[in-house]
């Protein structure tokens, strides 16, 4: 896959060592001064020489937004490793990868089609853009209260009803490790000559080792957000755009960029981002093999621990039996990535939430998702036996001391399921006029029929029902009240008792 020399060199990472050394007087940002101002607190905590690493745009440290040097060459080795054409280093998260892929394909006026279940980043995308949203529904798990990915199918027919739409973009994998089928996705999508977008945050160690999912860009995606902070070695909020193809305009790309990103970027984040790269592409195998060994051993522990339940993904079903072509497009099933671990406590008689605050205060586990009947884990190649081995014994404990739901008495997902499907809003202005206008709010039952100022989702299934710039019905609040009197969560709205909504004045 990669030239195993090259990816060996860290050129920013080697630049900034050098810088360090240097003996020079510096009269350049930041004001600490290579560490010399800084509070004796932080270097108690974080040491001194991390702050030494903290530069500025130095002449051999060359410029994120215009790169000629170092990072230029440490970009083209990331896209080599991570098999894309060119690819974009981030300091500000896959957020503003994913804003600036959005601005890059669509202007005001321009029709996207992506899931309901997508990052906030995705609405800030279509608030900066002016692009109109064409929302599709996921596929949803009724039973474990899980959103799954959009279909081939529903693509289909999406771009059959909206042949003038600029871009689609789907969720890939989901939160909980849920890989829908990209490879006939980007087959239909690029049938319009339009491109498709991963938001990959959670895909980024896919293309290291071929027990895992196919990454996106081998999948023919032609934009791919990736956080390598999340699943590989690089630091918070450090992440990469790789793009491929003739579709997308990179220029397009890198302008947005520049609206989306500091123009003061972490040398430090940029470096992990070098140094990460490096080790994946040379011990990417080996590290992935370990983590699918940690994975598989919790996975096969927990599943003997009774009442709990350890999510598979099974196929989705064929929802277009009865539809004559475009409809039926190539059918596929959902993937799921073996390192996403998610465990259903609802038989125990407890929430998922309370189960986090008991792994959390009493049992030192701490998971990267709650919501009402599940808690997901992330295993990385950061993981240890001594990690895998404490999640065994804190679920263990879990179990013994959980009040066992023997009437199973949890949340109804299918008359939830059932209630979704029947929901129809409708977008009156875009996401963009709907941030900038003046908003009121009003108790809940004098909403109906007002355009939604808020975009508000509850877990489960983790959908937004409502979207900035919608119709609100009484379907859709109805739908929400009965999440809430459930147990559920919701994010989103400024008042979380659900008593009043904003909405557009």
């Amino acid at each position: 896959m990669t030239n195993h020399v090259s990816q060996a060199q860290t050129p920013l990472l080697t630049a900034i060592k050098e810088c360090i050394k240097s003996s020079h007087a510096p009269f350049y940002t930041p004001g600490h001064k290579r560490g010399v101002g800084i509070s004796a607190s932080l270097i108690d905590i974080f040491g001194s020489a991390v702050f030494a690493a903290d530069l500025a745009e130095l002449t051999e440290l060359d410029n994120l937004f215009a790169p000629l040097g170092v990072i230029d060459q440490a970009q083209q080795l990331a896209a080599q490793a991570f098999g894309a054409t060119r690819t974009w280093f981030l300091v500000n998260g896959s957020t503003c990868g994913i804003e600036a892929a959005i601005m890059a394909t669509c202007g005001a006026g321009d029709k996207i089609i992506l899931p309901r279940n997508v990052h906030s980043s995705v609405i800030a995308g279509l608030i900066l853009s002016g692009a109109i949203p064409i929302f599709i529904n996921p596929e949803y798990d009724a039973v474990s209260d899980i959103a799954h990915s959009i279909t081939p199918e529903s693509i289909a027919l999406a771009l059959h009803q909206h042949p003038d739409a600029k871009t689609v973009l789907m969720v890939y994998p989901t939160y909980y490790g849920v890989c829908g089928d990209v490879v006939s996705i980007a087959n239909i999508v690029h049938q319009y000559n339009i491109p498709l977008i991963l938001d990959e945050a959670h895909g980024a160690h896919f293309a290291f080792h071929p027990d895992l999912p196919i990454s996106g860009l081998a999948a023919g995606a032609d934009i791919c957000v990736q956080s390598i902070h999340k699943t590989l070695g690089a630091m918070t909020q450090a992440s990469m755009l790789h793009a491929q193809g003739n579709i997308v305009n990179y220029e397009r790309i890198s302008k947005a960029l520049q609206l989306v990103q500091s123009t003061s970027p972490s040398y430090i984040l940029m470096a992990s981002l070098d140094a990460a790269r490096a080790q994946i592409a040379l011990h990417g195998r080996s590290l992935i093999t370990q983590t699918l060994q940690l994975a598989n051993t919790a996975r096969e522990n927990l599943k003997k621990i009774p009442h709990l339940s350890v999510y598979q993904s099974p196929p989705y079903q064929d929802i277009s039996t009865n539809q004559s072509p475009p409809y039926q497009a190539l059918l596929g099933g959902f993937n799921l990535d073996p390192t996403r671990l998610t465990i259903n406590v609802s038989n125990l008689g407890i929430t998922g939430f309370e189960a986090d605050e008991i792994l959390e205060t009493q049992l030192e586990v701490r998971s990267e998702l709650a919501s009402l009947q599940n808690l997901t884990f992330i295993i990385s190649i950061g993981n240890t036996q001594q990690d895998i081995d404490k999640l065994i014994y804190a679920f263990n404990t879990l179990a013994a001391m959980a009040p066992v739901n023997k009437n199973n008495t949890k949340l109804n997902s299918t008359n939830l399921l059932n209630n979704l499907t029947t929901l129809n809003n409708t977008l009156h202005i875009s996401p963009r006029e709907a941030y900038f206008a003046a908003t009121e709010t009003l108790p809940l039952d004098q909403t109906y029929s007002r355009i939604s100022a808020e975009t508000i989702c509850p877990y489960p299934p983790g959908i937004p029902i409502l979207m900035t710039g919608e119709i609100i019905t009484k379907e859709a609040l109805e739908y929400l009240q009965q999440v809430k009197t459930l147990g559920g969560f919701l994010t989103g709205c400024s008042d979380t008792t659900l008593k009043t909504l904003k909405v557009i004045s």
